[in-house]
């Protein structure tokens, strides 16, 4: 019995032989490095974006997915990284995106026309590397066409990224990398301020049109962080006595997409041991 496994592992490494060194052999990984995400509170909590890795961010409709990832691609862009977007729906303002800070001089911008498109296009750019991140932006995309798409596409596209400085971002409204995903989060709108001075009704939820969206709260719940295995603890927590959100991490978000507990000079510039010359 011993002969013949040792004759099947020869046979297996013959047929490999030139693709894979040592295909019995697990390679020794180590702990992916980290950059800040460009949001102070999330960045101490889970440590920031790991490369080589992917990370999962999913929410509901107005959940600060989108600020989330206007404030990942300024950091990475003012840090003088290359960066890529693959919009699964064409969705994404660049406009919007340059008043907060992303320099769209240093993005890709992939406009795709389905899910299918969106995998190709992010199979294809990790291959070719030279980007410091890559997200991909399935929050308009049907939840139930996401559903469908197979466990093994996020196994091949978190073993592309392995072993490189790329950091892989999925946005989505629900979470489909399941253990794929390196850190996982997950985002929910709590509160919305309103621009309005004092009102006769009572009722906290009234507004005019000619109210103007300040910002709103939101919450985010770390719901899986491999870079870090020690017990989280969780910063500004308001949640009342017998909450069911009391492992929520809350911070505002503003209209024009910086956090107030982020100043310019908290993101720029960013310190030269961070810097990456080859993030391929």
């Amino acid at each position: 019995m011993h002969s013949k496994s040792a004759a099947l592992r020869l046979q297996v490494e013959s047929a490999l032989a030139g693709r894979i060194a040592s295909p019995f052999r697990l390679p020794h990984l180590e702990s992916p490095g980290t950059v800040p995400a460009g949001i102070p509170v999330l960045d101490e909590i889970t440590g920031g974006l790991p490369r080589g890795a992917l990370t999962e961010l999913y929410g509901g409709p107005s959940s600060g997915k989108t600020s989330f990832l206007q404030s990942a691609l300024a950091t990475r862009t003012a840090n003088s990284e290359v960066c890529a977007l693959v919009d699964a729906q064409d969705s994404f303002d660049p406009a919007r995106a340059e008043t907060a800070g992303v320099s769209l001089d240093q993005l890709l911008w992939v406009r795709c026309k389905n899910l299918d498109h969106a995998l190709r296009s992010v199979d294809v750019l990790l291959h070719g590397g030279g980007f410091g991140m890559v997200a991909m932006d399935l929050s308009d995309a049907p939840a139930r066409l996401v559903r469908q798409i197979p466990l093994n596409v996020w196994f091949r596209l978190r073993r592309t990224v392995e072993n490189t400085s790329t950091i892989l971002l999925v946005l989505s409204r629900e979470s489909n990398a399941k253990t794929c995903a390196s850190l996982v989060l997950r985002l929910e709108k709590e509160a919305v301020l309103w621009s309005l001075g004092e009102r006769s009704l009572p009722s906290r939820g009234f507004h005019t049109p000619a109210c103007l969206l300040e910002g709103w709260t939101a919450a985010t719940e770390v719901i899986r962080c491999s870079t870090r295995r020690t017990n989280l603890h969780f910063l500004k927590h308001s949640a009342t006595p017998g909450s069911a959100h009391k492992d929520l991490i809350r911070f505002e978000l503003r209209s024009n997409g910086v956090t107030p507990d982020s100043s310019p000079e908290d993101r720029l510039p960013l310190s030269e041991k961070e810097r990456t010359k080859d993030p391929g």
